[in-house]
């Protein structure tokens, strides 16, 4: 029974993955040839540099704007009233929001200053926009996850991202070649980028209306302190993971000895180079989006930790797959670059294994990290995450200046490998999963031994075709592996499935 159990509960997280994921993977997949585009329209990377820095900026805003609401709905609508709960977090939500809004609004010069963004003063009006929209929709989003509902949450994001796409199409390729006397603003080009986001989140608040609509003006203070309570330690949480996860993206103009437009050159650079490891993120991000209510729903049944210990195992040999798809292959992209005529872009090409891998590692912890949150130890995260946050800023400001990518891929595998192997130790002492430590190290050491073994060989030997084959042969390598130590796993799956 506790075996049907789990392959049946695997298979509805995986549904679930995979309709929350059509969003994130294609937005992301998208996002991803709108980045690749960059080199094509633009032949210097310093003129992106900017670009990256706004989003890295979102990206920390954001956890301040939701301050850990969404997490908490999924908390407490396991014990209270959900409409009740929804309304009152709602209005906070819509006041907090306003309020922040307002603040960023009237000190955008001294944004731009702090930022070196004077010559792009406008990215930061759109900034502001993108973080109020998407701010305004988080809670209904978290609503439609809670009430498992992922195919209308789908549609909602993926209209986001269609409007975003065909923003950017349209006046980055066919105004200029169809209609060159438009004038529309945003001349410099790039800003169009975060204009395409904007309307993208406008039309996405729009399509979740039904949903704003549930909102009662029923604010229930004793509720809302309780859920202060829970929530304000994953504030530090959020926080600490972008630090982890952005700062370098944040900091590195600043902190890399080059001169100013050199050093937009590396964070441009930097930029595109660090999403190739694209494909790990999507997994996580879809995971998470998932994972996280589910193991919240799941948490009274028996032999839960089973289940648990499972899907653990189960992410990290997709990680694994995604990440040799990615390392085995990264010399595509620099043919790529090649064949454009964009040599400069391919900088630092050779750091994005090192970033895919941290970001698994990542991964590991969130699947780690609902030991904390089951057992109301969100504070005990918080100190995690600090501590995490604490070495990416040593790191980042030691590594960088003297190792340029490297040293911010360094700081962050760093980071995350403490996060990981701190959030196992307490957890296992606080909510003991049976999690298979010694596959899942195995199986990460053999993706690092592949891609090892991969460079080295084409180093002795750099020819395309015999490159691309030994990436062929150590990819199918592992495959062999996973189906020989797995292959009772899958053939329960591959039974359950059929049912």
């Amino acid at each position: 029974m506790v075996k049907e159990f789990a392959v049946s509960e695997l298979k509805k997280l995986a549904g679930q993955t995979l309709w929350y994921g059509v969003p994130s993977i294609t937005s992301r997949f998208l996002g991803y040839l709108m980045n690749l585009s960059l080199p094509l329209l633009f032949r210097e990377p310093a003129v992106t540099a900017d670009l990256t820095l706004i989003y890295a900026a979102i990206a920390f805003l954001n956890i301040i704007f939701t301050y850990g609401l969404e997490t908490a709905y999924f908390r407490f609508s396991q014990e209270v009233d959900r409409s009740r709960l929804y309304s009152t977090l709602s209005i906070s939500l819509f006041i907090t929001t306003v309020l922040l809004s307002a603040i960023l609004w009237v000190n955008q010069d001294s944004l731009a200053e702090i930022g070196r963004l004077e010559q792009n003063s406008g990215f930061i009006h759109w900034m502001i926009g993108i973080l109020f929209f998407d701010t305004l929709s988080t809670l209904a989003f978290a609503k439609l996850r809670q009430e498992n509902r992922p195919k209308r949450f789908a549609f909602a994001k993926l209209t986001s991202v269609v409007v975003n796409v065909l923003v950017v199409l349209f006046f980055l390729g066919i105004k200029p070649a169809y209609f060159p006397t438009w004038n529309f603003g945003a001349e410099q080009g790039i800003e169009w980028y975060l204009i395409g986001n904007f309307l993208g989140s406008v039309c996405t608040f729009l399509l979740l209306i039904p949903e704003l609509k549930q909102i009662q003006f029923n604010f229930d203070k004793t509720l809302f302190k309780s859920v202060m309570q829970y929530s304000w330690p994953l504030v530090i949480v959020g926080m600490g993971g972008i630090v982890n996860d952005m700062l370098s993206r944040l900091l590195y103009q600043f902190v890399v000895d080059l001169p100013a437009e050199e050093a937009k050159h590396e964070l441009g650079v930097f930029g595109n180079i660090i999403r190739l490891s694209i494909v790990i993120t999507i997994a996580i991000q879809a995971f998470r989006m998932a994972a996280e209510p589910f193991f919240f729903n799941k948490s009274k049944e028996q032999d839960v930790q089973q289940t648990y210990a499972r899907i653990m195992k189960f992410f990290v040999l997709v990680c694994c797959f995604l990440f040799l798809g990615v390392s085995l292959y990264i010399d595509l992209a620099a043919w790529f670059f090649d064949a454009i005529g964009r040599e400069k872009w391919k900088e630092g090409l050779y750091v994005v294994p090192l970033f895919a891998m941290a970001n698994i590692l990542l991964g590991i912890y969130y699947n780690l990290s609902i030991w904390y949150k089951l057992t109301n130890r969100n504070l005990t995260g918080a100190f995690i995450t600090i501590g995490g946050a604490l070495i990416t800023v040593a790191l980042t400001i030691l590594l960088i200046p003297k190792y340029h990518y490297w040293g911010a891929a360094g700081a962050s595998f760093a980071c995350y490998f403490f996060m990981m192997t701190t959030s196992y130790w307490l957890g296992q002492k606080h909510y003991p999963v049976p999690y298979p430590v010694k596959k899942i190290t195995i199986y990460l050491l053999a993706c690092g031994f592949l891609y090892v073994t991969h460079r080295t060989l084409i180093g002795w030997w750099p020819d395309r075709v015999f490159n691309l084959g030994m990436a062929t042969v150590l990819f199918t390598s592992f495959v062999l592996l996973i189906s020989r130590t797995e292959k009772e796993e899958w053939t329960k799956l591959k039974a359950s499935f059929k049912k």
